[in-house]
């Protein structure tokens, strides 16, 4: 094993060792309105995050395996903008930047991880959902603190095990130039480009580890839902049925906004006149997308809306104690 890592180490080393972005062109006129927009999203991303946080760490009304998962969602968001917003106001304020190739990789590997586990976060959130309404009054036999620490540990061990093993493919590539990337962070295909060895066994691992982590989590999650949807057409009166579709209306938003931006980025073609749209939205499920889900769930939520208040006006509701206080 050591010498596999050695080996793979010595042949990166080899490469080439600088990366230059060309981000976006002709903003003289506008980039530092730009760069003021992105900074502001980047801080109100971080402290939304960390907000939600803090509520469910402090919050006794929030203990609860939903919030649980929510948590994690936020980490995973936060490690996202961070890896990728603030090389990307580099890029904006100085047009062109660089970045070294083990930067360029590690960049490409966090964001892989946060991706991945973003994806088995979703589906977990969508099966304690639908214990939630389809199995009432099994959920919190089900739904322990034991099962939400297995399932978000496994969510993020298979993310870091997957990503990894990719990188260390990439890691494995010959980079002989050219060295510059017409995007504005290291994603796996603009990387792969710049290859000058047979990528093809690359791109079909990365297609086939894409089947664990989007494909089956997505179709899990049109499952969960197609049980929720059908349990909640049974219930009589309409106000349960409100009531009921009101505890996954958050989450079913933000499933619908990062899988259809990465839908929509990934089925456009990959040509020059694309370019600008393919950059669009890799902004959009890259930076505003982790600052949309914190206000989903907090403006959409009346638990946590009544957390926030409680933590501003009435300290005794909250309780400075582990956050899985999960019955």
């Amino acid at each position: 094993m050591f010498i596999f890592f050695k080996d793979t180490w010595d042949a990166f080393k080899s490469n080439v060792t600088t990366i230059y972005f060309l981000g976006f062109h002709n903003l003289d006129n506008c980039k530092y309105l730009l760069f003021t927009l992105l900074l502001l999203t980047y801080c109100v991303t971080i402290l939304g995050n960390l907000l939600i946080i803090m509520l469910v760490f402090f919050s006794r009304m929030l203990h609860s395996p939903m919030y649980f998962f929510l948590t994690q969602l936020s980490i995973s968001d936060i490690m996202l903008t961070t890896d990728i917003a603030p090389n990307m106001l580099n890029i904006v304020l100085h047009e062109q930047a660089s970045i070294t190739l083990s930067g360029c990789i590690a960049q490409l590997y966090i964001f892989g991880f946060s991706e991945a586990s973003e994806c088995l976060l979703l589906t977990v959130m969508s099966y304690d959902r639908y214990l939630a309404i389809c199995s009432p009054l099994h959920y919190a036999s089900i739904m322990n603190r034991l099962l939400c620490l297995k399932l978000v540990f496994t969510s993020w061990l298979l993310s870091c095990f997957i990503e990894l093993t990719l990188t260390l493919c990439i890691c494995n590539l010959q980079f002989c130039g050219p060295n510059t990337i017409d995007h504005f962070f290291c994603d796996f295909n603009p990387v792969v480009e710049l290859s000058c060895s047979d990528v093809s066994i690359v791109q079909i691992e990365a297609s086939l580890m894409c089947i664990p982590v989007i494909v089956v989590p997505f179709f899990m999650i049109l499952v969960s839902y197609t049980y929720i949807v059908s349990t909640i057409v049974k219930i009589s009166s309409f106000s349960g049925r409100l009531k009921s579709f009101s505890t996954c209306s958050s989450h079913l938003t933000v499933v619908f906004i990062f899988y259809g931006t990465l839908i929509a980025m990934y089925m456009l073609p990959n040509d020059g006149q694309s370019q600008w749209i393919n950059k669009t939205l890799a902004m959009f499920y890259t930076v505003f997308t982790p600052l949309l889900n914190p206000f989903i769930y907090s403006l959409r939520n009346k638990d946590i809306k009544d957390a926030l208040k409680n933590c501003v006006f009435n300290k005794k509701y909250y309780d400075p104690k582990p956050l899985v206080k999960i019955k």
